[in-house]
């Protein structure tokens, strides 16, 4: 009686156990991915915060007066040498770095620093870096001289055009980092997102 008792109990305990090992080995894989997919969230949302402060920074550097006779006087090269900085600080590499498919469509500012309606293309990027998109800065004539402040930034690209406002001239810095997600078994695997920064700042030659 005893003796049937216990083989009673065992195949119990063994029927269990063998349920427990099914039910484990179905649920680890689900939990593998979920950590995973926990981990590669959670640094896209690290490198969008640091990429997006060093994009304000950036900008606060390039509304610095320029000057065409002192030595880092670029406001284009100052932003982009805080990004770097910003960039290494936080292990992210700043070579990566793009300028935005789709600049920011702002309009010109008008030669004495004021602002109004306008209908024409809008600012394009400074074409001495090629790594961010600086809006309202110029390289021009055969000195190369300086000029900042070149863009509204309250104005926005519409159906009709560019149509400004009541805005204020200055600087915009934005780009692009490319971040590939790893989810195994997933569609997401090996796919390349760009997380994008934009900042602005008014212009401190006004």
């Amino acid at each position: 009686m005893q003796k049937s008792r216990a083989m009673s109990w065992r195949k119990l305990g063994d029927s269990a156990g063998g349920s427990e090992l099914a039910e484990t080995a179905m649920i680890l894989p689900i939990l593998f991915l979920l950590l995973i997919g926990i981990y590669w969230f959670g640094q896209a949302f690290r490198i969008y915060g640091t990429i997006t402060n060093a994009a304000r920074d950036g900008a606060r550097a390039a509304v610095n007066p320029a000057c065409t006779t002192c030595a880092g006087g670029d406001p284009t090269q100052n932003a982009w040498t805080v990004i770097q900085n910003d960039l290494n600080a936080a292990h992210i590499n700043p070579s990566l770095l793009q300028p935005p498919t789709n600049p920011p469509a702002l309009c010109a500012c008008l030669p004495n620093g004021t602002t109004s309606s306008c209908t024409t293309a809008q600012v394009g990027c400074d074409t001495s870096q090629t790594n961010i998109c600086v809006q309202g800065v110029s390289h021009a004539g055969a000195n190369n001289t300086l000029a900042e402040g070149l863009v509204q930034l309250s104005s926005t690209l519409s159906g009709n055009g560019l149509t400004g406002g009541a805005g204020q001239c200055g600087i915009s810095v934005s780009f692009q980092y490319p971040f590939q997600f790893w989810l195994p078994f997933t569609s997401l695997s090996g796919q390349s997102v760009k997380l994008r920064a934009q900042a602005q700042m008014r212009a401190e030659t006004q």
